[in-house]
């Protein structure tokens, strides 16, 4: 695919994925390390299960990935999903997994714990979330794919949901993460090409409560794991490129029985005063380098300021047209960047709307 030395020799590798695996299954275990990636290592299990509760616990060294000092670096990975494995294929899985400390407490990056609670405490609301995950595909010279080596592309335009050679780049990565996805069971809703030349965008969701995380989470290792064979690197940076190219975001898409009732728009509006008093809360854990993006240009709010509108994408918050007209739906958060944790949005903005747990906050350190 390009001038990489590590695209996958697949020919070489094919003749060993249809060897028997005599019984046995190979899981993969995922975990989110201290620097916002994915981490994985494989386990051969013995025997197929069916729920993340058969599956055992196991640990790995957190000194290495940033999440426990040298001198006391056992992390324990709980699993708490299964997917089904599209590059070994069935009977083998993935495993999602949560980080816990040795003295039983959640490792300090495990922001997964804290959501889920507070999805359990507020289930009766019926919690819809969708996430709109953008990313630039980057070549090992970390130039976005298919800009001049030299110089840059044409100006934006013709590549939002572009078609042909020279308005789109990479679209075999991003159609191999499409397939991957649905054959692993994440809740992919679609995908386009985005604003900035090797930008694209895909969807997960409607997902209810922390399965929204969940998914999101894998989606991320699986487009990591494709563009590995392709030779391709995967940037969240929430501006990759500077100057006048768009950045890239996470809009978070929010929705509860209320507000998808008749008259459910007043309860999108008491969301939105809510909201607004805890917008830096909500900032604080909405993605590193966000005020690169957050500007008030190239579709975003700005930073230092709430607003919402009807169908504004320059507002902090969205309400479709739709929605308006018909006085009910969803709402959609546009200020998360592209490498926020969907735990923390979705924990937050539960939090903010209906309350926290007395021992929980979710814009922890």
């Amino acid at each position: 695919m390009a001038d990489s030395t590590t695209v996958s020799n697949y020919p070489n590798l094919e003749k060993y994925m249809k060897l028997p695996q005599k019984g046995k299954i190979m899981a993969e275990y995922v975990w989110i390390d201290g620097t916002n990636g994915v981490r994985s290592k494989s386990k051969t299990l013995f025997k197929p299960v069916s729920s993340p509760d058969e599956l055992p616990e196991w640990n790995f060294d957190g000194s290495s990935t940033g999440q426990a000092p040298g001198d006391n670096s056992d992390v324990y990975i709980r699993p708490v999903a299964i997917f089904p494995d599209p590059f070994r294929l069935e009977p083998n899985i993935i495993v999602m997994c949560e980080t816990w400390d040795p003295d039983g407490s959640p490792n300090k990056f495990n922001y997964r714990h804290d959501a889920a609670r507070l999805m359990e405490a507020n289930k009766h609301h019926e919690l819809w979330f969708g996430l709109e995950q953008e990313y630039t595909l980057l070549g090992i010279d970390d130039r976005p794919y298919g800009w001049p080596k030299n110089g840059f592309p044409g100006a934006q335009g013709p590549y939002y949901c572009g078609v042909g050679t020279g308005r789109t780049f990479c679209r075999d990565i991003v159609e191999a993460h499409y397939k991957a996805c649905m054959y692993a069971g994440v809740n992919i809703a679609g995908t386009n090409a985005e604003v900035m030349p090797a930008q694209w965008e895909y969807q997960v969701g409607p997902c209810e409560g922390i399965e929204l995380g969940d998914h999101l989470w894998m989606s991320r290792f699986l487009l990591a794991r494709v563009a590995e064979e392709f030779g391709a690197k995967v940037s969240f940076a929430p501006k990759p490129i500077p100057g006048d190219w768009n950045g890239a975001g996470l809009h978070t898409n929010v929705s509860s029985a209320e507000m998808r009732k008749d008259g459910g728009m007043k309860h999108i509006e008491a969301a939105m005063k809510k909201l607004e008093g805890r917008h830096v809360d909500h900032i604080a854990v909405y993605g590193e380098g966000n005020a690169d993006r957050l500007t008030g240009k190239h579709e975003t709010g700005s930073m230092d300021k709430f607003t919402w509108g009807v169908a504004d994408r320059g507002a902090s918050v969205r309400i479709p047209r739709q929605c308006a007209r018909e006085g009910k739906g969803y709402f959609e958060d546009r200020r998360p960047a592209s490498n926020a944790d969907p735990y923390q949005i979705t924990g937050i903005i539960v939090e903010t709307i209906y309350g926290g747990l007395p021992d929980e906050k979710m814009d922890k350190e």
